[in-house]
């Protein structure tokens, strides 16, 4: 990696737990992320969770859209002071950006942001992003945080993508339906056919899959930067490989 700065994303999947925010992996995310910071690393978090968060204040029904927007509403301050609390610990401050793709889209906004971005890391500040759901309607229904994150590491300047995830790497099959499925260590090319699979979401606060996942790392590829995919329930093939520079679980994308 040439560059200090990571961006790293953490799905629904991984941050909520019966219907809640799992406060245990949330702290062992930040914990690693302040790992990271004294090795002089910069992070930028792509934070899923702020539905999930609000839900547990509000159970509105998720299946429609409208509510969903509201319980974000509901869920983004709380999600941030949770995050809050557990870098204070580590005397670190957080911020909250929220960006949509038309944010990412436009030249003069997207480098208001990057602006913005690069004084909150100067500071030590880690910037946690969000998809502004509350008007992202498209987002909600169809999209994930695995697209944001990769146009964030492009457009900020990141060399590496970090997604942690209730997938725990790339495999050459289904794990799931073939016990004989292996992991990729090392990918460098996606197909279209893996890109045109069907999405698939594991649990009512998840919106991605492997495919979206695919098609992240296919888009950094085409600009020549990494993304490592590794599983956020326990973060030992992330922290090894981040903080100690050794592969042993989860899959790389590099060309």
């Amino acid at each position: 990696m040439s560059s200090n700065r990571i961006v790293i994303k953490v799905g629904s999947h991984v941050l909520t737990e019966n219907g809640a925010v799992c406060t245990p992996r949330m702290r062992n995310l930040v914990d690693l992320i302040a790992e990271l910071s004294k090795q002089g690393k910069e992070v930028i978090l792509v934070s899923s969770g702020a539905v999930a968060a609000g839900y547990t204040v509000l159970a509105l029904d998720r299946m429609v859209v409208k509510n969903k927007q509201a319980l974000a509403a509901i869920g983004q301050p709380l999600l941030l002071k949770m995050y809050q609390e557990k870098f204070a610990v580590h005397e670190m401050l957080c911020s909250q950006v929220l960006l949509s793709a038309a944010d990412l889209d436009s030249k003069r906004r997207t480098s208001l942001a990057k602006s913005v971005i690069n004084i909150l890391l100067a500071n030590g500040v880690i910037p946690i992003i969000n998809e502004n759901d509350v008007i992202a309607t498209e987002e909600l229904v169809f999209g994930d945080n695995d697209q944001l994150s990769a146009s964030v590491a492009h457009n900020f300047d990141a060399e590496l993508l970090v997604i942690l995830s209730d997938i725990d790497a790339y495999y050459d099959k289904n794990p799931r339906d073939f016990d004989d499925a292996k992991v990729l260590k090392e990918v460098s090319s996606i197909s279209k056919e893996e890109l045109l699979a069907e999405t698939t979401a594991n649990n009512e606060f998840a919106t991605g899959g492997i495919v979206t996942k695919l098609k992240a790392a296919h888009f950094l590829l085409k600009h020549h930067k990494q993304m490592f995919l590794a599983t956020g329930f326990g973060l030992s093939d992330a922290k090894s490989f981040l903080l100690d520079g050794v592969h042993k679980g989860g899959t790389l994308f590099r060309t």
